[in-house]
């Protein structure tokens, strides 16, 4: 196992870095300290053919805009927090707007576009990453001056597995993900309707016209949001549900799984076999089938397309703060935050 560090340029005076993580079945992670996105994830098809299974940029420049969140951690709340405002002990706290008058994924700048601190790990049995960034507190509006930590560590096993940690001095909100994008065709040859996605959830969240959860659950049966028995992604795309044309044909929902660590998230790309599965300690899954990618960005160079990647963002319920019977993503002064998703990678047999 193997790890590299090296420059891949600077922004605004400072330094960001490339980390490439290496196990010894030639499976790849890279990722850079701005918005500890990871760029790379190299492995290998049925045929072992290794081939990068994210979507992505070639340079820094466009990862300093990013308006998509390719491979960024957001934060601090991931997902739109209605009207950009909450109240929390008392107190009215607004937020920086930048989904029309909603806030997203942290907000204007947010962690996926600023610079963390990276210091590598190597140990016998798995090699990995460690990002830190203390969050002031008022950034973006949020109270507490929350420190935050983002592990990614890589197996022999080909397991990915992304930690994320929190501490803060004044109670806030914390709910943070990864907003990467998979296309497990290889080197994005082809799109992801032909991907097959099982999720071990029987309830997805209603959302309203402007993508906010309305705090209705609903149940899948009978419906293209129904994954328990695995369903090819293009059936949300030509679907007319309601909750499907409003995505802008396809997905854009939070699914609530049943089980948890339990390989409740499966996708497979049966033309070439390869299989990610994901377990998480959260409550839920969001998943974005790129509905609202155009052809304005170059993508692994060449122009993006509508339903070039899958976002898997495990995390807590988008805009929790304003539904009581939603799982709480506040966190406590002083209180611990701590989560693990796994990214698990094979080949079908």
């Amino acid at each position: 196992m193997n790890t590299d560090q090296k420059v891949f340029g600077e922004l605004n005076g400072q330094t960001v870095f490339n980390y490439t993580l290496t196990n010894d079945n030639g499976m790849e992670v890279s990722c850079i300290n701005l918005g500890c996105v990871i760029t790379k994830i190299i492995t290998p098809d049925q045929n072992g053919n290794l081939e990068n299974v994210v979507l992505g940029f070639d340079t820094l420049e466009e990862y300093s805009e990013n308006p998509t969140f390719f491979g960024a951690v957001c934060g601090r709340v991931a997902g739109r927090i209605s009207h950009a405002q909450f109240e929390l002990e008392g107190n009215q706290y607004n937020l920086a707007t930048n989904d029309g008058k909603h806030h997203l994924h942290g907000g204007n700048k947010g962690y996926s576009h600023v610079i963390w601190e990276g210091e590598m790990i190597n140990s016998e049995n798995e090699v990995g990453v460690e990002f830190t960034y203390v969050s002031p507190d008022g950034e973006e509006g949020y109270p507490g001056t929350l420190t935050i930590k983002v592990k990614y560590m890589l197996t022999n096993d080909n397991v990915l597995s992304v930690t994320y940690s929190g501490l803060s001095d004044k109670s806030t909100l914390f709910n943070p993900t990864n907003h990467t994008y998979f296309n497990l065709s290889g080197n994005a040859k082809h799109d992801i309707l032909n991907h097959e996605l099982t999720l071990k959830s029987d309830q997805f969240l209603e959302l309203d016209n402007e993508l906010i959860p309305t705090g209705e659950r609903v149940n899948v049966e009978n419906t293209a949001f129904d994954f328990q028995s695995g369903r090819k992604i293009i059936d949300g795309v030509r679907s007319e549900h309601p909750q499907n044309v409003l995505a802008q044909h396809g997905y854009d929902h939070p699914f609530l799984l049943n089980s948890n660590n339990d390989s409740e998230i499966k996708l497979v790309d049966s033309e070439n076999g390869r299989v990610l599965v994901v377990e998480t300690d959260q409550p839920c899954v969001v998943l974005y089938t790129a509905n609202q990618m155009g052809e304005e960005l170059i993508v692994n160079g060449k122009p993006s397309q509508k339903h070039s990647g899958v976002c898997l963002e495990t995390q807590g319920l988008p805009d929790a703060i304003h539904h009581s019977d939603f799982p709480s993503v506040v966190l406590e002064k002083g209180q611990e935050f701590k989560t693990v998703t796994k990214f698990s990678f094979s080949v079908q047999k």
